[in-house]
């Protein structure tokens, strides 16, 4: 070996030291002076070799730097789970920054917090929960600087920073050394990216850099999921907003066959029958159309349900309500879904019922049982138009047949005939008294509940009805229930004596019956025309002569009765009633004949002893039996 070769000395050099540590000056001096090396020179080679071997050790760091950014950046490419690539990119850092701890916190810009997301190395579970509020720790200061924050130290960093529950996580994981640093987007903080150690450590500059490298990548895969998630939330949006668009268009088309064949069903004259069809082929789902008494008229998607036949508190409440709004209502009742009252101006004609479906009803389809309700009320007044036209022609009849002109006689029996109706056959009679705008719908109610051979109409302020007393037996007081209810009104029923076959006398008693009921102020009453003689033949007052009448002939014992708690009233009627006889009285109460002449004189002393005089006892007595009817027939109601 020469004396002076360079290659020799380099070999002792780098076998005299390890990577980056210098080698023992004295070995190195012995080695290079038995190579024939001045002092001089070997100084300088020493100093070459050992920077060459920092360069060397600090380029293979940055390799293993830079090997470990491309693996970071080729996860980001193939990025498919956000959670797993932070997780290896906190675990990533950790191991390359030679740290025991990392973690990553996300910020929350509405709260502004730090909630740690993932960690690596953490052995406390209260760390792995953390949430850092404004102001407070590191974390807080990376965020408002934008910048790297470190400290070296942790327990003596600025007090004002310090918060008890950061300061518990950070003892409970034994940590010394924190660094940080920003996760940044073009405007906005996403979160903070942090390395720690259990012993104190300086970071340098060369680790910052790192870890903020590190950071961007975080940065990137924050704002793609967020980009992702934003992606997921309009692609759900613009399908739900196609599934919407195409749910109308589905109900528009529906709701514009429904119209037609609505519009052809009016147009055909088929009722409510077809509409009730065409509804529930529609809407999949039972339907139905009752009147204003619950009656119903027409229905369509059998089986019939139960609540068909009988509708509950809460149905009836929603169509209370569709009544005064217009509009159709919800109604979660027995089987009930919605209902749409047919309603004309202020006349309500009843309501349209829908049942459970698979169909959930949809705005287009709520309007289009509102057009269904309007048709059906449509066909309601079409009907009472052409039932309107019918009672006047009827009204007109029974009109003549009960003025009972001999000379109209043969073109009222041709007027009936054309109806279908046989005057001949016609010998029953009813009369009922209602309030004269009421008289119409008391007409209908009444036709709808009598045979087509009857004959129903209003004659002189009252509604008469003429029938065949040899069809099926009607019921006075079933009749005057039926039409109090269709007309939401008190109702007074009349019907002449039994044999009374003579429609014009019948209706004369009948109407002479009714005012003096009406005068004695009874309402919603059925009565016969026996009830009530001879006092109608007698008596045809109004209802404030009449109370004059009674006042005139009773009026002072009954305001004796109310003054001092007495009976005479009842003394009386027993008087009257066994022929003005004190011990037949005295008999039919069960009292000494001398208290009933006790309580005659005291009669005497109130009425004057004149009130036992032929004429005014007459007087009397059918003022007692009167009222006595009066009292028993509103006792009877």
């Amino acid at each position: 070996m020469s004396p002076h070769d360079p290659a020799q000395a380099v070999a002792v050099l780098l076998g005299a030291g390890h990577d980056s540590e210098p080698p023992d000056p004295t070995a190195v001096g012995d080695a290079l002076r038995r190579l024939g090396i001045t002092d001089a020179d070997a100084a300088e080679i020493t100093d070459r070799v050992h920077r060459t071997q920092r360069e060397v050790s600090r380029l293979r760091r940055r390799e293993h730097e830079l090997s470990a950014l491309f693996s970071s950046a080729r996860e980001l490419a193939e990025l498919r789970d956000s959670d797993a690539v932070l997780a290896r990119l906190v675990q990533r850092a950790r191991e390359m920054m030679g740290v025991d701890l990392a973690y990553l916190s996300e910020f929350d810009p509405v709260t502004r917090e730090l909630r740690v997301r993932e960690t690596s190395g953490s052995v406390s579970g209260d760390f792995q929960r953390i949430r850092v509020p404004p102001g407070r720790g590191l974390a807080s200061a990376v965020v408002e600087s934008r910048s790297a924050q470190w400290a070296a130290d942790y327990s003596v960093y600025a007090r004002e920073r310090h918060d008890t529950g950061i300061d518990d996580a950070v003892s409970s994981e034994g940590l010394v050394s924190i660094l940080g640093v920003p996760m940044l987007s073009r405007d906005d903080v996403l979160g903070v990216l942090f390395v720690a150690n259990r012993e104190e450590k300086n970071f340098s500059p060369e680790e910052v850099a790192l870890l903020s490298a590190l950071a961007d990548h975080a940065s990137v895969i924050l704002q793609t999921t967020q980009i992702l998630r934003d992606l997921r939330d309009s692609e759900d949006e613009s399908r739900g907003t196609l599934e919407r668009l195409t749910s109308h268009l589905r109900e528009r088309d529906r709701a514009n066959t429904v119209h037609q064949e609505l519009v052809q069903a009016v147009l055909a004259g088929g009722g409510f029958a077809p509409v009730a069809e065409t509804l529930a082929s529609a809407l999949n789902r039972a339907v139905a159309i009752v009147d204003a008494n619950e009656q119903l008229i027409a229905a369509a998607g059998l089986p019939l349900p139960e609540w068909m036949l009988g509708l509950d508190e809460t149905t009836r409440e929603a169509i209370a309500e569709s009544r005064r709004s217009g509009h159709c209502v919800a109604a979660p009742g027995a089987g009930v879904r919605a209902v749409a009252a047919l309603n004309a101006g202020a006349q309500h004609f009843g309501a349209l019922l829908l049942g459970d479906g698979d169909l959930e009803l949809g705005s287009v389809d709520v309007r289009t049982i509102e057009r269904a309700a309007q048709v059906a009320a449509l066909l309601v007044l079409q009907q009472e138009a052409a039932s309107g036209a019918d009672h006047r022609l009827r009204s007109e009849l029974i009109a003549d047949l009960l003025d009972d002109v001999p000379e109209r006689r043969p073109d009222v029996e041709r007027r009936a005939r054309r109806l279908g109706v046989e005057p001949d056959e016609l010998d029953s009679l009813l009369l009922f008294s209602v309030p004269g705008d009421q008289q119409a719908a008391t007409a209908r109610a009444l036709t709808r509940r009598l045979d087509e051979h009857a004959l129903t109409g209003e004659y002189r302020g009252y509604v008469v009805a003429a029938f065949s007393s040899t069809g099926d037996g009607i019921d006075p007081e079933a009749l005057r229930a039926h039409i109090a209810r269709a007309i939401d009104h008190p109702v007074i029923a009349v019907a002449p004596s039994v044999g009374t076959s003579n429609l014009v006398a019948a209706f004369t008693t009948a109407m002479r019956t009714a005012r003096l009921v009406a005068a004695l102020e009874l309402t919603d009453i059925a009565v016969t025309t026996d009830d009530f003689l001879p006092y109608s033949a007698v008596l045809d007052a109004d209802a404030r002569a009449l109370s004059q009448f009674l006042s005139d002939t009773i009026g002072a014992v009954r305001r004796y009765d109310a003054d001092r708690g007495a009976d005479l009233l009842g003394t009386l009627r027993a008087f009257v009633r066994n022929n003005a006889s004190p011990t037949r009285t005295a008999r039919a109460m069960n009292f000494h004949t001398n208290t009933i002449l006790q309580r005659l004189e005291r009669i005497d002393h109130v009425l004057g002893k004149s009130w036992r005089e032929d004429e005014r006892m007459f007087r009397i007595g059918m003022a007692v039996r009167l009222d006595e009817l009066r009292e028993r027939l509103d006792g009877r109601e």
